[in-house]
């Protein structure tokens, strides 16, 4: 993992409880956002996971500072465990890492830490469908769907294709989890694995999420989904357009790739991922048509030949900043 010496300051702090009576706490990232930002703070104060819990807004433009004083703003205004944290160096991994560190440091009976974006607005009972999920099977990390809301009304039908599908949709037990996006972390979970969290080699390639919960499964902790733990995700207008959706497919590829490189290191190991990146392109015109006559969506045709295609761009060093990760701005 990448090693770094990240650079984190205190914004601000307020307590309405004593620091160890924090069960919770919500980390939501930041960058350039501050108008979404209040409205996912709302939805997150209005949560009763049925114990106390803390906020902890992570400010990723320590240049401009436009959610932290959006949030300290909004803190003020109300009762509530909060922090503002700035992780000055760029990136979404250092943000992350600047949140989960503080949530440890600052709450010493934390049980587990749940992550929403400044993108999203947390359903009414959020939180305690995820807390309830992680108590019923005993998982150590839980997800919940991101459900795309689109700010062009027209491309609603876009929300059945692979980029904006949730991977799962019952309750239960999982295999693992593919985003950060949505999601409750045990404190035990953060207690045991190495700092950095999220290694910031991802930062700006996307895939961080991916590969902490790659190295979280090796230590043997659980996943589970709460389908009822929903947040809804505002879609702009320009990431439903092909050229977005292309590349957001190719870099899911290329990512998927990278990530069985560090699983499989050496040279059997990435002959395995050329060959299956080979026989995905092979079956791809198959399962995409397939697809596309189950959501209807005709460009959900091409997603998996992209996927393919991005996983061997990857092995012939055809990645470029074209195919980094398309920001969720």
């Amino acid at each position: 993992m990448t090693a770094t010496t990240p650079h984190v300051s205190t914004y601000h702090q307020q307590a309405a409880d004593p620091a160890g009576s924090i069960r919770y706490a919500v980390t939501l990232p930041t960058f350039r956002r501050p108008e979404h930002l209040v409205k996912t703070l709302k939805t997150v104060l209005s949560q009763a996971p049925g114990a106390p819990f803390a906020v902890i807004v992570m400010e990723n433009d320590a240049d401009g500072m436009e959610g932290a004083r959006a949030a300290k703003a909004f803190f003020e205004q109300h009762q509530v465990n909060a922090l503002v944290v700035v992780a000055h160096d760029r990136g979404n991994c250092h943000a992350y890492n600047a949140g989960w560190a503080a949530a440890l440091s600052s709450y010493p009976r934390l049980k587990a830490l749940a992550v929403i974006d400044d993108d999203e607005i947390a359903a009414p009972s959020w939180l305690e469908n995820l807390i309830l999920i992680q108590n019923e099977t005993g998982a150590d990390l839980v997800g919940g769907p991101q459900l795309p809301d689109f700010e062009d009304r027209s491309r609603a039908a876009m929300k059945r294709h692979p980029v904006f599908t949730p991977h799962y949709d019952t309750n239960g037990p999982v295999p693992i989890l593919y985003s950060s996006g949505n999601v409750l972390v045990g404190a035990d979970v953060l207690r045991a694995m190495p700092q950095p969290f999220l290694d910031p080699a991802f930062n700006f390639t996307g895939g961080g999420d991916s590969d902490f919960y790659r190295r979280c499964k090796a230590k043997g902790f659980a996943f589970a989904w709460a389908n009822d733990a929903w947040v809804m995700e505002t879609i702009p207008a320009r990431r439903t357009e092909e050229s977005w959706v292309r590349a957001r497919s190719l870099r899911t590829g290329a990512l998927s790739a990278q990530l069985e490189h560090r699983a499989r290191p050496g040279l059997a190991g990435r002959l395995r991922t050329v060959v299956r990146s080979l026989l995905l392109l092979a079956a791809s015109p198959f399962r995409g048509f397939a697809l596309w006559r189950r959501t209807g969506v005709p460009s959900a045709a091409l997603f998996h030949f992209y996927v393919a295609v991005g996983r061997l761009m990857v092995e012939f060093g055809f990645i470029n900043e074209q195919y980094r990760n398309p920001e969720k701005n």
